[in-house]
């Protein structure tokens, strides 16, 4: 990296329970599947030899637990940040995806859509979460101006962190991959944000190192 650049590993989650695939989790504590498991050692693995200025973690169960290979191996103290939680998803919480198109006459494949229009019926505004995923980049910057910091989160937080560094309207991020258990990487300059990988899967791909 160039002096003076601060990469963020942007690290969704591993897969979650079977019960809970396919359903608006939010601001449910939910465990990992087995091979939610698989996918964080195999992240740990990926990350081993990068070296890590911080860890920081949602303090949601599905991102600590995803979060503990990669702190065992690095020796690292998680650093939990509230801010970093899912979106919360309101009166779709706990519904399958068919289950919010009967219910509310929406397709699930638009709620980013929903969100970017101010959020789902009682759940957390738009603003709101632009706010808290903006203040995460702001500590984090502040904390460390150069190095790599891996952010343990959501795939909801990404997309909105995407969207703020990059500069593009929440809605276009569904386009993008952000896959259980993929790391997506900006490097972060004092004038501008750069995309250096996107949804890169080592539990899928183990060839390929991450950074």
């Amino acid at each position: 990296m160039r002096p003076g650049t601060l990469r963020l590993l942007w690290i969704r989650h591993g897969e979650v329970e079977p019960r809970y695939q396919r359903v608006f989790g939010g601001r449910l504590d939910i465990g990992l599947s087995e091979r939610g498991r698989e996918q964080a050692r195999a992240l740990a693995a990926a990350l081993e030899a990068t070296p890590l200025a911080a860890v920081w973690v949602s303090p949601q169960r599905r991102a600590r637990l995803t979060a503990e290979p990669l702190l065992a191996l690095n020796g690292h103290h998680p650093v939990v940040e509230p801010d970093l939680r899912e979106i919360d998803f309101g009166d779709w919480t706990g519904l399958g995806w068919e289950e919010v198109r009967d219910r509310f006459g929406v397709s699930p494949y638009a709620w980013l859509d929903q969100v970017a229009a101010g959020g789902m019926p009682g759940g957390e505004p738009l603003a709101a979460l632009e706010s808290r995923v903006a203040r995460v980049i702001e500590r984090v910057r502040a904390a460390h101006r150069e190095g790599v910091v891996a952010l343990v989160c959501h795939g909801g937080i990404i997309r909105l962190a995407l969207a703020r560094l990059l500069g593009v309207p929440l809605p276009l991020t569904a386009a993008l991959e952000v896959d259980y258990g993929s790391v997506s990487i900006v490097d972060c300059r004092e004038r501008r944000a750069i995309l250096r990988l996107l949804n890169h899967t080592p539990w899928h791909d183990p060839l390929a190192s991450a950074t």
